[in-house]
């Protein structure tokens, strides 16, 4: 380890299995355990824990838990993001407050910034995830994925009821439920109709 910067280091434990490189930032209350590896020009914390991952180069994680999950170079992570169980997330993608991520694959230059679920998923190139998006996975039986190909913007509050197909180039209207494949190209909108009745 070189130039490492530890904030508070009597609040910060580091097991001796832990890889760290140049250059790296550890705030206050950060927890990095197991078989992690951390790159270099990365800050961690304060109030992060660290669990079997690899964060690499220039990425920021910030009052997360991560746990046995790959993060891609120049990645923000968090505040209050929870990461685990086989996440693999690529270079330049922006995961923002109260997002959880499970088993899934997010590609370069996707934004998934506020209060979102997405599990078994498989999330293509310069995708947005609108606010309260949710993934439905399970049906009561087992999970199911949803594939969101590249290009695809999400409006905020859908439920993508899995297993579904979005592809490239296409949008989702916000408050859609989402239950078939979209098509490249094309507006998906699935709302209820608003009825306003008069009371006295």
């Amino acid at each position: 380890m070189n130039n490492i910067k530890l904030e508070l280091p009597n609040t910060i434990l580091i097991e001796d299995t832990v890889i760290i490189k140049d250059n790296v930032e550890i705030k206050a209350n950060t927890i990095i355990r197991g078989n992690s590896i951390i790159g270099n020009n990365v800050i961690l914390g304060p109030n992060t824990e660290i669990i079997d991952s690899i964060i690499n180069d220039s990425s920021i994680v910030k009052h997360s838990l991560i746990i046995d999950s790959k993060i891609g170079k120049n990645v923000t992570i968090g505040p209050f993001s929870h990461i685990r169980n086989n996440v693999n997330i690529k270079d330049n993608v922006r995961i923002g407050n109260y997002v959880e991520l499970k088993n899934s694959e997010i590609e370069e230059n996707t934004k998934i910034s506020h209060l979102s679920y997405i599990g078994d998923s498989e999330i293509g190139r310069n995708v947005n995830v609108g606010a309260g998006v949710i993934t439905c996975n399970y049906d009561g039986k087992k999970k199911n994925k949803t594939i969101i190909k590249d290009n695809v913007f999400i409006g905020s509050n859908s439920s993508l009821i899995a297993p579904l197909i979005i592809n490239e180039n296409s949008k989702v209207a916000a408050g859609s439920t989402i239950t078939k494949e979209v098509e490249k190209n094309t507006l998906a909108i699935a709302r209820a109709y608003q009825l306003n009745k008069q009371y006295k």
